[in-house]
């Protein structure tokens, strides 16, 4: 059997058992969720940055709605905080890069 100590999608041990396997799960909560999702941010992050695939950023998503659930917080309501940010501040769709500003640090924005 393969090693791997890392957070799969919840039907995947049934996926890997209809198609013929086996496989030993354990299930995490709490800070070792946190953990577990905080790892998986950055191995969804890596491969879409590999790969570009928006099968990778909806990948991505995903556990950013896990990490959210963690924190108490539904799908609706991180949405909703993205939406009152874009009306705010705006999106990044127009490709503006701050180089230097006399005005407040950076991270006061």
């Amino acid at each position: 059997m393969t090693g791997y100590d890392k957070l799969v999608r919840d039907r995947i041990p049934e996926i890997i058992i209809g198609n013929g396997g086996t496989c030993r799960t354990e299930t995490v909560a709490g800070e070792d969720l946190f953990g577990y999702l905080d790892r998986k941010l950055d191995e969804e992050t890596e491969e879409f940055r590999e790969s570009r695939d928006p099968e990778e950023l909806a990948d991505v998503m995903e556990v950013l709605f896990g990490l959210a659930s963690y924190l108490g917080v539904t799908e609706g309501e991180l949405m909703g905080i993205r939406d009152r940010k874009r009306k705010e501040r705006g999106g990044f769709e127009k490709g503006i890069v701050l180089k230097e500003s006399r005005y407040r640090p950076l991270h006061d924005l």
